[in-house]
């Protein structure tokens, strides 16, 4: 166990500097006022998640994953439920007993945090904490808004990755308020996420100036036309956003789930909005092999680790992986039931089928 331990994090030392975690954020309203935010989450090997559920007055420590500075403690205000990484106590998705949703996203060479010294070492939150403190000590987004800005975030340097973790952050509550915060060269900035969508780099503000550039996307097929005397007409289905960029850049995957976040059928229910996430985020699924980088003569292949859909209204977080590839889900009310001190679930079941092939012979004639 120990030597496995290790393995991974020198596999995680090792493949830090690789353009990884390309994930893709949307964000889904029902007719029946449910708020439903979805991301993948994507690198170059299994970063070994599992479900932290964690309850409310629980002290959380900080700065855990600095393993020369002790930092200080805070007590949750809420309880709170999410995907974790590498076993460690720090939530990188997830939701609290409010519905208030948190998502983290790789924002490598442009995310910029003050440095950890001796005189904010004990009020100092590191990246990848921000998270946990959010999900436990506030309710809304307008809370979110007031209150990072007086929060000192650090990048603590973290043996397992050699460095601070990069990351910029969507937060989503019931009501569809939704915020990207990004921590860069420039300071704190808080942008109102009007398109419903988050990726990776460049900044938020870039993004939305880029879609400028598709501002004749449709998703209505387009007619015939005749030019001079040619009749030209489409070939097919499909032609309402023809031009949309198929590669799996941060850039073009930004512009597709805009696209296709904001021309998904209205869904009436919480469960329609859950169902119809999934099957956008099924388009931004990366199959190991389709995205290659050669560091140190290895090749790393990156790929969607796994899918989580959170039900905000109903507070079900909702997930699948790559290996179970079932949906499952963890309804707060339950599984913060009794409890006291944090818990983990295990988030991989395994691939199952499920076989049929019986069903016609049992059938009544």
């Amino acid at each position: 166990m120990k030597f496995q331990a290790a393995f991974v994090i020198f596999i995680f030392l090792h493949l830090i500097g690789a353009e990884a975690l390309a994930c893709t954020g949307i964000l889904l309203r029902a007719e029946d006022g449910a708020v439903v935010p979805a991301r993948t989450m994507e690198f170059s090997f299994d970063i070994h998640s599992d479900i932290l559920v964690m309850p409310a007055r629980y002290p959380i420590e900080k700065l855990v994953m600095d393993k020369k500075t002790k930092g200080g403690t805070y007590i949750s205000q809420y309880a709170f439920v999410g995907a974790n990484a590498l076993g460690k106590p720090i939530v990188l998705d997830g939701i609290n007993e409010k519905g208030l949703y948190f998502g983290a996203f790789y924002f490598k060479g442009l995310a910029k945090y003050q440095s950890v010294t001796k005189e904010n070492k004990y009020e100092a939150i590191s990246s990848e904490e921000l998270g946990n403190y959010i999900l436990s000590q506030y309710a809304t987004v307008a809370e979110v808004k007031a209150g990072v800005p007086q929060l000192v975030v650090v990048g603590t340097y973290i043996q397992e990755i050699g460095g601070f973790a990069p990351f910029h952050y969507v937060v989503t509550d019931p009501t569809g308020a939704s915020i990207v915060i990004e921590y860069t060269d420039a300071g704190l900035k808080i942008f109102d996420n009007t398109v419903n969508v988050v990726t990776n780099n460049p900044t938020y503000d870039w993004h939305l100036t880029n879609l400028n550039n598709y501002v004749g996307l449709t998703a209505m097929n387009r007619e015939a036309r005749t030019i001079g005397t040619q009749k030209v007409e489409p070939f097919g289905q499909g032609t309402g956003l023809f031009g949309l960029p198929g590669d799996g850049s941060s850039p073009s995957r930004f512009v597709q789930a805009t696209a296709y976040a904001n021309s998904a059928i209205p869904s009436k229910t919480a469960d329609d909005a859950v169902f119809s996430a999934f099957h956008l985020l099924n388009h931004f699924d990366i199959p190991r092999g389709s995205v290659r980088e050669e560091i140190n003569n290895e090749l790393l292949t990156e790929f969607t680790i796994w899918t989580s859909v959170v039900d905000t209204k109903n507070l079900i977080y909702y997930y699948k992986t790559f290996l179970t590839q079932r949906v499952e889900k963890v309804q707060l009310a339950v599984a913060l039931k009794g409890v006291k001190s944090p818990r983990l679930i295990k988030m991989e079941s395994g691939f199952s089928v499920l076989d049929r092939s019986r069903d016609a012979a049992e059938m009544k004639e």
